[in-house]
């Protein structure tokens, strides 16, 4: 197995504030605020969300995270379509984006 599940849900947000209220009222418990509009909350073991503030003009979006379990096997998987390659974060993992056969971009997440 490659992936093993969805890790993560990044979202954006036009504001930070009612956005982490919103989903602390569904169970989430915040797991951290980077102090710059943005921050994890998560509820019991399942994926973390992860919030960020955008500017009003852009168009808020959002963003399913796999976990890879052998990051090095997908990205070498003839059947997968990368768009960039596995490398490292800023924030301590490794991640790679890869095309669907419809077109949609997934992020691939997986340990260092």
């Amino acid at each position: 197995m490659t992936t093993n599940g969805i890790e993560a849900v990044f979202l954006e947000t036009h504001n930070w504030g009612k956005a982490a209220k919103f989903f602390q009222a569904l169970g989430y418990e915040l797991e951290f605020e980077t102090g710059h509009s943005s921050g994890q909350l998560r509820n019991g073991d399942g994926p973390y969300v992860f919030i960020a503030e955008v500017p009003e003009a852009k168009e808020p979006g959002m963003q399913l995270v796999l976990k890879a379990t052998d990051a090095d096997k997908l990205a070498a998987d003839s059947a997968v379509e990368v768009v960039t390659s596995l490398a490292e974060t800023h924030y301590g993992t490794r991640e790679m984006t890869v095309r669907d056969p419809d077109g949609r971009l997934w992020s691939v997440q997986a340990e260092k």
